[in-house]
């Protein structure tokens, strides 16, 4: 699963790191009312040495070179016991990176499209199992691949048996594929159709573009199989024709400004620009800065650029803080600093299996998250009925209801090659620092 989600661009050049920390939990910054609120780790059962241990883990990727800078966040029972952001924002000025550094979420922007979605499920505007044709007629009569002629790029297809659903579509089943990452024939049809990949792509508009897709073949028959792709990017679009809005808009007042969540944008503004992180890359096994000119047409300043274009699968750049925000809302039952975004029933449907049989890795998939199973768990040591994601340039989280638990883990580059083992190790020692652990 994790290489499935983070599979997307690559680039090249050079550098080297250092490692540097910040203050750990310490109060947010006056003026930041709506940051999740700092503890002393033993007033919610952790333990300050086991968080030590992270200290020290994350410092020896920074200082062997593997990584520029990282941010964490371990929060429980709605308080933050870690907040450490170590290494460099920008290695070759040697600028420190700090714990407000506004990043790339890439596939994170997912969850908040589905919290988004989720919102207008709420009001009544729509039924899960409603054919997305019935809002965005071009998806009307879907058809299926059925063969592929990777010479020339020409096709086949059949008819779909069934229209694709938005219930699909929350759970990538809906046989939508991925441009520029996605499978060979995916790759190869969308780029024909010149459908974005919705990362780093600035110009034009959600419209245009989702109806080209629409005029594409599916992958598969809808409900069939996991295929991860611009399922999300579809339900942004019809986010904007339920609400009459703009994605960007829409998301601004529903999620961003009730919660708090100052940092995030599709776009940044001028008096954030300079908070984004430089994209990094891998070459010959180094870390090194992701060339200006990007890969695969991607722009590593895209976050700074005066877009229209609102990928809601994976456009939006953010601080860890105020993702947390984000995710201790969900953990909440659906509220937060007394506005309520989501029934507690709605985020109890979006955090179970909606897959049936089908499918994903050892877990399952709900609406807009990853669910651990007892599969998931065995190998993870996160507890069953966890949820989580990330994104492509080295974002990762998960939410713990059993154990209170809000986590982040965040970095600026892609691929991953030379850490493989990151995210697995910081896991074992996230758990390793509660005192007490409820049962599985």
């Amino acid at each position: 699963m994790a290489a499935m989600r983070k599979n997307l661009f690559a680039g090249l050049l050079m550098l080297g790191t250092l490692g540097t920390a910040t203050p750990g939990w310490a109060q947010p910054a006056a003026g930041s009312p709506a940051l999740l609120p700092a503890a002393a780790p033993a007033s919610v059962g952790v333990s300050p040495e086991g968080l030590k241990k992270l200290d020290q883990l994350l410092q020896g990727y920074v200082a062997d070179g593997r990584l520029p800078g990282v941010i964490a966040l371990v929060a429980r029972d709605g308080k933050v016991v870690y907040r450490q952001a170590f290494g460099y924002a920008d290695a070759q000025a040697k600028t420190p990176l700090r714990p407000n550094a506004i990043e790339r979420i890439a596939s994170q922007t997912k969850a908040i499209t589905s919290v988004g979605l989720m919102e207008l499920y709420d009001q009544g505007k729509f039924q899960l199992d409603d054919p997305i044709s019935k809002y965005l007629p071009a998806f009307a009569h879907p058809r299926v691949l059925a063969t592929f002629n990777a010479k020339d790029t020409t096709f086949t297809t059949v008819p779909a048996r069934s229209e694709i659903t938005i219930r699909q579509l929350l759970t990538h089943t809906s046989g939508i594929g991925y441009a520029v990452i996605g499978s060979a024939e995916a790759r190869a049809i969308y780029a024909k159709a010149h459908v974005p990949s919705g990362v780093g792509s600035p110009p034009g508009t959600l419209a245009p573009a989702i109806d080209a897709l629409a005029r594409q073949p599916l992958m598969h028959q809808p409900g069939a199989r996991f295929t991860y792709g611009l399922s999300v990017d579809v339900l942004g679009r019809l986010i904007e024709v339920l609400s009459g809005q703009p994605l960007d808009q829409y998301l601004r007042a529903r999620v961003f400004e009730p919660l708090g969540m100052t940092d995030t944008y599709f776009y940044l503004p001028a008096d954030r620009q300079r908070r984004l992180v430089p994209l990094y890359t891998e070459y010959q096994g180094r870390t090194v800065p992701m060339p200006a000119s990007g890969m695969l047409n991607l722009r590593p300043d895209f976050p700074n650029q005066a877009g229209t274009y609102f990928s809601g699968g994976g456009g939006l750049s953010s601080t860890i803080d105020d993702y947390a925000v984000f995710l201790q809302m969900l953990l909440n039952g659906g509220t937060y600093g007394g506005h309520r975004l989501l029934k507690p029933s709605t985020v109890a449907l979006m955090t179970q299996n909606q897959i049936g049989d089908v499918t994903q890795g050892l877990n399952k998939f709900g609406l807009g998250f990853s669910i651990v199973t007892p599969a998931g768990a065995a190998q993870t040591g996160q507890s069953v009925g966890s949820y989580e994601w990330g994104g492509a340039f080295g974002t990762d989280y998960w939410v713990d209801p059993k154990e209170h638990l809000v986590v982040l883990l965040y970095t600026q580059k892609f691929p991953h090659n030379n850490t493989p083992d990151l995210v697995p190790r910081f896991r074992k020692t996230v758990y390793a620092a509660l005192a007490k652990r409820q049962a599985k």
